[in-house]
């Protein structure tokens, strides 16, 4: 409170820019209304001509409510991510698009922010909301229609092809691998990158964690082998020396990308070290890219996009 000439003057406080940011941040995971109606009831506080303390009961209340959430809300569970997959409109599909294009830009690791923010505010760094494993699921089941198409058997029904393609790429690529990915990941950072913090606990990496890594990860592999493969297919499937090097570009920029975002979220965490182990991948598949380059005259290198076309369709 302030005196000027004998009276009491209210002190206003205006809502930070930290809590618009985390207002906009949160949008995706529910916490927009919960942040908007925060700010404002602060402002219409700060606003009232009668002096008052400057923490009230009422925000008192609130913030001590907050502060148990945050302390003590449990991570998300998998059946509480798949459960919300049962709630469409609970899903904000806006939030996941935009995702996706942060992860094509210049600036993958922006990303890994609404992590943060939803540790400070939930207590845990996993999505609650799959909305993005959703539209990532879409998107394969209409790459699959589209790749079926292309290569249509002779003989048989094309509705088999389309059924086979989808469940080898939503069920073995995208969920069996995205599996196999986090749970490999969250081994070797628990047991060789995790540090003791300053509450001498050591902290583990979150399963769900890691599969919103592998999410991640997989969008911008989708993107190459599954998007722009599609349009050159007449020539990646070719048997040039042209045809091998732009085929093969592709899936060593799709798998060194895909390795470089899981690098950038386990990065993210605060309580891990050395996270550039993830980066050691990307080696292998230079140097199996430049093994087919230069094997291939010698009748040791193989077309990327001809493999594919042969698991899959042949």
């Amino acid at each position: 409170r302030l005196c000027y000439h004998g009276n009491m003057l209210p002190k206003t406080h205006a809502p930070d820019d930290g809590a618009r940011h985390r207002l906009a941040v949160l949008s995706g995971d529910g916490g927009a209304a919960a942040a908007s109606h925060h700010i404002s009831h602060h402002s219409r506080s700060s606003h009232s001509s009668e002096a008052v303390p400057l923490v009230s009961s009422s925000a008192a209340a609130a913030a001590a409510s907050s502060a148990s959430f945050s302390a003590g809300a449990n991570p998300v569970t998998p059946a509480d991510y798949l459960g919300r997959l049962l709630e469409p409109a609970t899903m904000d599909i806006q939030s996941a698009l935009d995702q996706m294009r942060t992860l094509l830009g210049l600036q993958p690791q922006r990303i890994y922010k609404t992590s943060y923010y939803r540790k400070q505010t939930k207590n845990h760094w996993a999505r609650d909301d799959p909305a993005f494993a959703a539209v990532q699921v879409a998107l394969l089941l209409v790459a699959s229609l589209a790749y079926s198409v292309a290569f249509r058997p002779a003989q048989g029904y094309l509705l088999t092809t389309i059924l086979g393609f989808a469940i080898k790429s939503v069920l073995i690529n995208f969920i069996g691998v995205g599996a196999v990915m986090a749970t490999v990941g969250k081994q070797i950072a628990d047991r060789h990158l995790a540090s003791v913090g300053r509450t001498h606990v050591k902290q583990t990496v979150e399963w769900l964690y890691a599969f919103d890594i592998h999410c991640n990860a997989f969008f911008p592999f989708f993107v190459m082998v599954y998007g722009i493969q599609f349009f050159l297919l007449p020539i990646v499937l070719g048997t040039s020396v042209m045809s091998l090097i732009i085929s093969n570009t592709l899936f060593a920029v799709a798998f060194s990308w895909y390795f470089y975002i899981t690098h950038l979220g386990y990065r993210a965490l605060p309580f891990l070290s050395n996270t550039e182990v993830f980066l050691f991948p990307i080696a292998a598949v230079a140097f199996l890219y430049i093994f087919n380059l230069v094997g291939h005259p010698f009748g040791l290198g193989f077309n990327g996009s001809r493999v594919m076309a042969y698991l899959y369709f042949e």
